[in-house]
C-alpha cells in the first residue's frame, strides 16, 4: 500500500506544474506543459525520484532493495518540502518556483500542493515502509520455517530409514506410555499379593465363633 500510495503522490508532483494552469492552479510561468529549470530542480526530479522508489517497493522481493526505494522516496519528499529553500545555493533566479497563482488562499493551497505538504505526506508513507521493513514480523518468520522444513516425501523417507536402522540395533530405553503402562501393572500386581497376604489363611467355623 504504501509503494502505490508513493506512486500516486510521484505522478501528482511531477504533473500537476504542468497540467496546473489548466485550472488555475498553478505558480508562474501559468502556462501548461512549460519546463523551466525551477521547475525540473524543485518537482519533476523528486517526483521521478517518489515514483521510482514506490515502484520498487511494489517490484521487489529483498528487502534491502526495498529499503533503498523507501529511502528514495523519502528523500524525494524531503526534496519538495526544502528543496525552495535552498534554491539560492545554485541560482539567482529567485524565487526558482515562481510565484503562486491567485489569492491568499489559494497560494497556500498551491504552497501545500506543490512543496511543503505534498512532501511531507511523501516522507510519511517512505518512514512507514521503512519501518515495516526494517522488522522482521511473526508473518516472515513462519514463512522462512515452512520454506526450511522439510518436504512430506523427505520427511517420510526419513522415518523409515530410522526405523530400519531401529531394528538393526537394541532395542532402546521405553517410552514414558510404555513405563506408564509397565508402572501401573506392576501396581496392580502389588496390590494383589498385599489383599491375599491380608486375607486369613483358615476360615473360622461356626463352632469356634459360639464358643
Amino acid at each position: 500500500m504504501s509503494g502505490v500510495l508513493l506512486v500516486l503522490l510521484g505522478i501528482w508532483g511531477g504533473l500537476i506544474p504542468l497540467v496546473g494552469p489548466y485550472v488555475n492552479y498553478a505558480y508562474t510561468p501559468n502556462h501548461a506543459w512549460r519546463i523551466t529549470s525551477g521547475r525540473v530542480w524543485l518537482e519533476i526530479l523528486p517526483a521521478a525520484g517518489a515514483l521510482l522508489g514506490g515502484l520498487i517497493l511494489l517490484a521487489s522481493k529483498l528487502r534491502l532493495m526495498a529499503l533503498f526505494g523507501a529511502s528514495l522516496a523519502a528523500a524525494s519528499g524531503a526534496w519538495f518540502a526544502v528543496g525552495s529553500s535552498l534554491a539560492p545555493l545554485w541560482t539567482n533566479n529567485l524565487p526558482a518556483e515562481g510565484n503562486p497563482v491567485g489569492g491568499h488562499v489559494a497560494s497556500a493551497m498551491e504552497q501545500i500542493g506543490f512543496f511543503t505538504g505534498l512532501g511531507v505526506v511523501i516522507v510519511c508513507f517512505a518512514s512507514v515502509a521503512l519501518g515495516r521493513l526494517s522488522l522482521v514480523s511473526l508473518r516472515d518468520a513462519s514463512a522462512v520455517e515452512r520454506a526450511a522444513a522439510p518436504a512430506p516425501a523427505e520427511a517420510e523417507a526419513g522415518r523409515e530409514a530410522a526405523a530400519q536402522a531401529g531394528t538393526s540395533r537394541w532395542p532402546g530405553p521405553l517410552t514414558s506410555s510404555m513405563r506408564r503402562v509397565a508402572s501401573s501393572r506392576s501396581e496392580s500386581k502389588h496390590a494383589a499379593t498385599a489383599a491375599k497376604a491380608s486375607e486369613p489363611s483358615e476360615p473360622v467355623s461356626s463352632s469356634a465363633s459360639k464358643r
